[in-house]
């Protein structure tokens, strides 16, 4: 019995990278329940709720990354004193060279841990040299403890670096600009860092947002309990019953393989990734959301229905917001936004958007990737200041190059070229149709229809730079992402047999099922999901828990036999 015990408790106080503690695992949800526990003891008692929430939620992180949390801990020391500094300090020179050095320390920790195999491979390229990495982090720590426990020869990106690094950065800035105080007590600001439901794949949180709430006793209306419950649930039905099931029976398949898969099955399985990887990061959304609302505390909305959104710049206002809004108010802004011209404007955009894909990995496809979406941006702000004639005009100019260019080299890329120009003229045509020469538009919901339908279609096929890298060796990821990009592309833009779909269709008829309920319920109006969130609010506690454990239940028949991390731990 006391070595079953000791055992058990050795277990839990170690880490294994085979189970880390995730959401979608029953010990989280036991994690969480001694949280609780602990945290209604000590509710009224402000400053022990806060030192006993920001060890619980370092114990969270180290189960989750192992000794990276270390690097947490130097990050949460840095900024702190750091900011402490910023704030005692009137001279404006000293000030911003305490800025430059907390933004300079928090950056290089993400570059060494996270952009060191792609800064390499660059300088490798541009100057035919064959450097190979060396964890000097970890040799140096070798070294120092005489061991050879810690591997040399390769880097591990820690779990949410890029998360709790923004949000760092973010009070350096903010206590600099005299928009908040600094924090006084390490304990707060350790808390505020290291807050365990959006630790790991956030949204980021704001010091100004959550700071006040750390000094206010512990409150959870009746409304607020089921709302909480409402998220948790819909979070795990999401992951679980969506992403998961959709990933592991469809897109994995296809994406690992492309050239093993039919044209449609292709085209598709970008499609249903759409979903997958909305539903996944957005389903640990509404998780930490429900989480953290259990607790007292309130995070930001990360995603409004980013599918219902008209055009890319309305989708990025819709998708990630905290990563949106955070590079806006620290990168787009301080590079002038859109107060020098048309030109500064555009180009201060695109860096945004670069720099934002590069935040989501180390390679040139994720680069790729924010320079197509900040390019969809910039075409858009000229495309609506065009009248329908000219529209026509150059988007018949597009279709009649495409189609020459297709003529003279039928390479599938241009195939595919030629088919999108040729529905965005024809929408072009059909709007002049009416709106010009008719003079009405008996339609206008379907106008809204179509913006949606062509933002989709855009952001879907920007995916195949996103998904084809990720999940790999930083090492890999470049020469894995075009290969896998090309081949997708090459497949899609081949010959396709109309009179397999069917088939095929029958043959994932639970995978197209399930992006089709997916989508629907995405499109909903939102007054008819805010009204049954209200409605589960108000269902007396014991049908809560029924629901609860029915849905428990049904989401558990849909794990797999390995569970899948969620998408954005890699980030």
């Amino acid at each position: 019995m006391v070595k079953n015990f000791s055992i058990f408790f050795s277990n839990l106080l170690s880490f294994d990278d085979k189970f880390p503690l995730l959401f979608t695992q029953f010990y989280f949800w036991a994690f969480f329940a001694l949280v609780f526990a602990g945290l209604t003891l000590l509710k009224n008692k402000i400053m022990l709720r806060n030192m006993f929430l920001m060890f619980a939620s370092l114990f969270f992180y180290f189960k989750t990354s192992g000794l990276f949390v270390i690097l947490l801990l130097f990050t949460t020391l840095n900024c702190f004193w750091v900011g402490k500094k910023i704030d005692l300090t009137q001279d404006i020179r000293k000030r911003k060279w305490l800025v430059f050095l907390g933004i300079f320390i928090n950056l290089f920790l993400l570059a060494y841990f996270k952009y060191a195999y792609f800064f390499t491979s660059i300088y490798n390229s541009l100057f035919h040299t064959n450097i190979e990495i060396v964890n000097y982090l970890a040799l140096w720590t070798n070294s120092f403890t005489g061991s050879n426990y810690f591997r040399v020869d390769n880097i591990i990106l820690p779990v949410g670096v890029s998360f709790y690094t923004f949000q760092s950065i973010s009070y350096i800035i903010d206590v600099y600009r005299r928009r908040i105080p600094y924090v006084s007590n390490f304990f707060d600001f350790g808390f505020f860092v290291s807050f365990f439901p959006g630790l790991v794949a956030g949204p980021i949180i704001r010091a100004n947002q959550f700071m006040p709430q750390l000094y206010k006793k512990f409150f959870l209306s009746r409304r607020q309990f089921g709302i909480a419950i409402f998220w948790i649930l819909n979070g795990l039905m999401k992951k679980l019953i969506l992403s998961d099931y959709l990933a592991v029976n469809f897109v994995d398949r296809v994406i690992e393989n492309p050239q093993l898969f039919t044209a449609f099955e292709n085209f598709s399985a970008i499609f249903v990734y759409s979903l997958q990887v909305y539903a996944d990061f957005s389903g640990y959304t509404d998780i930490a959301i429900g989480v953290a609302m259990l607790m007292g505390f309130y995070m930001p909305k990360n995603f409004n229905a980013p599918y219902k959104a008209t055009n890319p710049g309305d989708f990025w206002k819709r998708w990630h917001i905290s990563l949106s809004t955070w590079l806006k108010d620290y990168l787009y802004i301080p590079l002038g936004g859109n107060r020098k011209g048309k030109l500064l404007t555009n180009v201060n955009l695109m860096i945004t958007m670069l720099l934002g894909g590069l935040w989501h990995g180390a390679s040139w496809n994720f680069v790729i990737w924010g320079g197509l979406n900040g390019l969809g941006i910039v075409i858009f702000k000229f495309w609506r200041k065009i009248v329908n004639q000219k529209r026509l005009w150059i988007t018949f100019s597009l279709f009649l190059f495409s189609f020459l260019l297709f003529l003279i080299f039928p390479l599938p890329a241009f195939k595919i070229a030629l088919v999108w120009t040729g529905i965005i003229c024809l929408g072009a045509a059909i709007s002049y149709l009416f709106i010009d020469i008719l003079k009405r538009n008996p339609l206008p919901k379907a106008t809204r229809a179509w913006s949606i339908f062509l933002t989709f279609v855009f952001i879907t096929f920007t995916r195949l730079f996103f998904r084809s890298g990720s999940n790999l060796d930083p090492a890999e990821q470049t020469a894995h992402a075009w290969k896998t990009a090309k081949t997708m592309v090459n497949q899609i833009g081949s010959s396709w047999n109309w009179t397999q779909i069917p088939e095929i269709v029958a043959t994932y008829k639970w995978v197209f099922l399930l992006f089709a309920l997916g989508m629907v319920i995405h499109w909903l109006p939102e007054r008819w999901k805010r009204l049954y969130r209200i409605n589960f609010t108000l269902l007396p506690i014991w049908v809560i828990g029924i629901v609860v454990v029915i849905t428990v239940f049904v989401v558990y028949q849909f794990i797999t036999a390995d569970l899948q991390p969620f998408i954005y731990f890699q980030f």
